[in-house]
């Protein structure tokens, strides 16, 4: 393992921090009457403004109910932690409810992980360092060398972490060195491993994938020469969750572009990358502005 040192960036626009003073409260759990007003009732006795609900059932009659809230708060740290109590006794105790309650003025922390391409890991720094993703990148982590001065460029430390052969236990327990307690999910920049089902269940944060093609179309390696070869009209990328099935995770976003006969493989992929770019910088957006609820093995998604 290598490590970059981090430089000092001084050349970050400062941007105005619009979520100080805010909070997000994502519930999920069996619907039934009153939810919405117990919430607006709790946020109310605690003097906070609601800037934004949205909220979707998937059977009104006993089904499950999801609600993302955003609420503003005079001195939001000090408060937080009676809102937090009163939300546990209502929602948890009377309506038998799951929520989570976060500070958004405090970014997550993103682990990216990359392998030789560029293109998705670079878009994604590049939107961090002009502040239109919400997030902090602690590392990038990737089995090969090639892009270290580049992301020491962005003053964010590298670290080369091969991961040759069938045996990659060695790899991953550095990782997870790397890893545990110091973010808050992990994305793969087209990071081009398959991460074992020990590490999925071991690193204990969400993780988020790129795949460069229209899932559940032409899964593997050499998407776009498939893609080619079929002729297709269509090239696209998705977004999902990681889990121990290989590409099987929830979705959380997808794009296609129009492609024709005359598109070369080459063609495709320079298109297909374009759309990877955008579909990965949205699912990272939204997932660190709580905007994704995760239900079975597909996603509500609050954009």
């Amino acid at each position: 393992m290598t490590l970059t040192q981090a430089r000092p960036l001084t050349h970050r626009p400062a941007s105005p921090n619009r979520t100080a003073g805010q909070a997000s409260l994502v519930i999920k759990g069996m619907d039934r009457s009153g939810i919405v007003a117990a919430v607006s009732q709790v946020l109310s006795e605690h003097a906070a403004n609601i800037v934004s609900l949205d909220q979707y059932s998937d059977d009104p009659d006993g089904g499950t109910f999801f609600q993302r809230t955003v609420f503003q708060v005079d001195s939001l740290g000090a408060v937080l932690p009676a809102i937090d109590a009163d939300l546990t006794a209502v929602l948890g105790g009377t309506f038998g409810l799951e929520f989570t309650l976060r500070d958004m003025s405090v970014p997550k922390r993103v682990a990216i992980f990359a392998s030789k391409s560029d293109h998705c890991l670079l878009d994604l720094l590049w939107r961090h360092r002009r502040g239109e993703l919400a997030i902090d990148v602690p590392m990038v982590i990737s089995n090969h060398p090639d892009h270290a001065e580049e992301v020491r460029g962005f003053g964010i430390p590298f670290f080369h972490i091969p991961s040759a052969g069938p045996d990659k236990s060695a790899a991953e327990a550095e990782h997870l060195r790397l890893l545990k307690g110091n973010v808050d999910f992990v994305v793969l920049a087209r990071y081009m491993q398959i991460l074992s089902g020990d590490f999925i269940s071991q690193v204990g944060v969400p993780i988020i994938n790129i795949h460069h093609s229209f899932l559940p179309a032409f899964i593997g390696a050499g998407p776009y020469a498939k893609a080619k070869e079929r002729g297709v009209k269509l090239v696209g990328a998705t977004a999902h969750f990681v889990t121990e099935d290989l590409d099987e995770g929830p979705i959380i976003e997808q794009e296609v572009v129009r492609v024709t006969h005359a598109d070369s493989a080459a063609d495709l992929q320079r298109r297909g990358a374009d759309v990877e770019r955008a579909v990965l910088s949205r699912a990272v957006a939204w997932h660190s502005e709580d905007r994704v609820l995760r239900h079975e093995n597909h996603t509500v998604v609050f954009a």
